[in-house]
Parts: structure tokens; C-alpha cells; sequence
């Protein structure tokens, strides 16, 4: 006895499997709930409970493991997701480089005993498995992080120190990427320790943080303006940055661009919450 079929039935069984609307296509490579709940749990205002995350670390340890995921995962997914995923593995493994070596007790000249500085090769040299790849932290910064070509971005990673953007309570995600990394630039300007406007003294004290990230910033806010054309492109693209965000006397002043900008010291302290946050 014959059958005939217009083509097998094990590869009509295989097209009805993989046929599958692009709306119920995922839109996470990895879950980040674990790392929110983390977040909320260990993290105040930008400060860590180092001690505590250190104690109870499986719920990070069991999340950081979940970012070596297939690189084609990841590729697959909208760029503001890509963004996501990229910001909270980045601060995930800083949590992870923090208590593997915590309490922190370096001797590093030029930098405070338990700041993450001390911790021998932690950004530069330490491997990471993250999307089927092994970088470093100062690889995912420098290379997958600024190839976005997003200077907010700066803002949202949480370094280990005090002087980086405010590490938040929750993970970043995809659908609130905007508004949240417009908060992490608001938030950072904000700080007099970034950003400090000196009428009296007609002086502007940033950061160097700044400098460091000269290229993301200058793409992202440096584009033409009236207010300062004559001030070099790093200088634009702070004023510009930080313009929306000032009290209207500030404002006023840095309009009138008679500044002279300056830059300030690092605050490479650890931002750690187990003995209160630092004054």
C-alpha cells in the first residue's frame, strides 16, 4: 500500500513546531527578577550591604551563572533589552568582585584600603563567562557597553565606588530603559561631588569621570549648541547634559558661559552600607 504526501510529515511536524509569531517570541535572553530581587534586598541609595550579600550570595552566584547564555540569544533581542541585559550583568559581576573579596583590606597607594582598586586585576584581568564570551569588566565597559554608542550608559553602571553612577534597587529592563536611564543622569549631575557650579568663583568642578568617558559623552550630548560653540567638545557635552537638570540660577550662569571648568577628585571609596553610608 502507497501514501502519498505533498512533502514528509516529519518535516510538516517541524515547521508547525518553529512557526512561531514574532509577538511570542521572548524578549529576555535571561531573566533578570532574580537580580531586581537582589537589588531591592541588598542595595540602599547607591550603597551595598556587602556583608550580608557576601553571607547569603547563591541567589547572585546562581544569576551571574545564568548570563553565559547562547551570544545568538542575546543578539536576537531588541537593542534597549541588548542595553539591559549588558548594564545588569556589568554590575551583577562587580557585586560578585566586591565579596569574593570582601572585607577589602589593600595597601595600593592612592587609593582607600577596601576600595574595589585593591582587588588585584578585579576590572582588568579577572574573566568573565557572559553570552558565550570571556571578558573582563573593563571589556564589557569599553567595548560591548560603549559600542551602544549611549553616554547615559556611563550613569547606570555601579562600579564599587562611591564615585560612579548610583547602583539602584532594581535591575534595568528593557521597557523602562528610557526613564530609567534618564534618572541616572539626573541623579548623577545632581551630586555637588560630580557636578558643582561656583558662581562666586565662576569655576565648574566635575568630575573625571568625565574625562575617562570622553567619547560616549561627547556622541551623546555634544552636538552643536549657541551656549557654548567655543568651548571644546568634552566641555559642550557636560554643560549640555547637565543644563536640563539645574536650578534656574544654575542655569542662568552656565548660559552666560563665562565658567572655567576644572576637575575634581575620584571618590574611589567602596560603597559599602554595612557600617552606615559614608558622610
Amino acid at each position: 500500500m502507497h501514501f502519498a504526501y505533498p512533502f514528509p510529515w516529519w518535516l510538516a511536524v517541524l515547521v508547525a513546531a518553529f512557526s512561531v509569531p514574532a509577538a511570542a517570541l521572548p524578549t529576555q535572553a535571561v531573566s533578570h527578577a532574580a537580580f531586581d530581587r537582589i537589588l531591592d534586598t541588598y542595595v540602599r541609595d547607591g550603597y551595598v550591604y556587602y556583608n550580608a550579600l557576601k553571607a547569603e550570595r547563591a541567589a547572585l552566584d546562581r544569576y551571574v551563572a545564568s548570563l553565559d547564555v547562547a551570544p545568538e540569544r542575546v543578539a536576537q533581542l531588541g537593542e534597549n533589552d541588548r542595553r539591559a541585559f549588558w548594564v545588569n550583568a556589568y554590575n551583577a559581576l562587580v557585586l560578585r568582585t566586591v565579596i569574593n573579596a570582601y572585607p577589602i583590606r589593600g595597601k595600593a597607594e592612592g587609593y582607600p584600603a577596601s576600595s574595589i582598586a585593591q582587588i588585584p586585576g578585579g576590572t582588568d584581568r579577572v574573566k568573565h563567562r557572559v553570552a558565550g564570551q570571556v571578558m573582563t569588566l573593563d571589556d564589557i565597559e569599553k567595548t560591548v557597553i560603549a559600542g551602544f554608542g549611549d553616554g547615559r550608559l556611563v550613569f547606570a553602571l555601579g562600579r564599587g565606588t562611591i564615585g560612579s553612577g548610583r547602583l539602584r534597587s532594581e535591575a534595568y529592563a528593557g521597557d523602562r530603559l528610557e526613564a530609567q536611564l534618564a534618572e541616572a543622569v539626573k541623579e548623577f549631575v545632581q551630586r555637588r561631588t560630580n557636578f558643582n557650579l561656583d558662581r562666586q568663583n565662576g569655576t565648574l568642578t566635575v568630575t573625571p569621570l568625565f574625562s575617562w568617558r570622553e567619547p560616549q559623552l561627547v556622541g551623546t550630548f555634544g552636538g552643536p549648541g549657541d551656549k557654548w560653540m567655543d568651548r571644546s567638545p568634552l566641555e559642550r557635552a557636560v554643560a549640555a547634559m547637565a543644563y536640563p537638570h539645574l536650578f534656574q540660577r544654575e542655569r542662568e550662569f552656565l548660559a552666560q558661559n563665562t565658567f572655567r571648568m576644572a576637575f575634581g577628585a575620584y571618590d574611589w571609596r567602596l560603597n559599602d552600607l554595612t557600617g552606615g553610608i559614608p558622610q
